[in-house]
């Protein structure tokens, strides 16, 4: 009759460590469900964030560009403007330029 009784218990002991079982898996899973979700949010986020520093550096590349390209095109302008008005002036100074390279380059 002990040996019974022993074994009654043994059989409530097992179910409740199914229970248990089952409830820890159930637990765990939801656990990683609600990391993945966070993880999913965390990396939305960031990349919200990157898209828009991307689109800032864009936009200011751009713009320094555009200036850039406004500079060199003003330059050429003021530069063909001096050699109308100054054809002596442009001729010797291409002249001297050049003969100074010619210098350095013969070396």
């Amino acid at each position: 009759m002990a040996e019974e009784n022993k074994a009654e218990q043994k059989m409530p002991a097992a179910a409740g460590g199914q229970d248990k079982l089952q409830s820890s898996k159930e637990h765990a899973r939801k656990a990683a469900e609600d990391l993945k979700s966070a993880a999913g949010a965390f990396a939305e986020e960031y990349r919200g964030k990157a898209e828009q520093k991307w689109g800032e550096a864009r936009g200011k590349a751009e713009q320094a560009w555009g200036d850039a390209r406004d500079r060199a095109r003003t330059f050429q302008e003021d530069a063909e403007q001096y050699v109308r008005e100054n054809p002596t002036k442009a001729i010797f100074t291409a002249l001297g330029i050049g003969f100074v390279l010619g210098l350095i380059f013969r070396r």
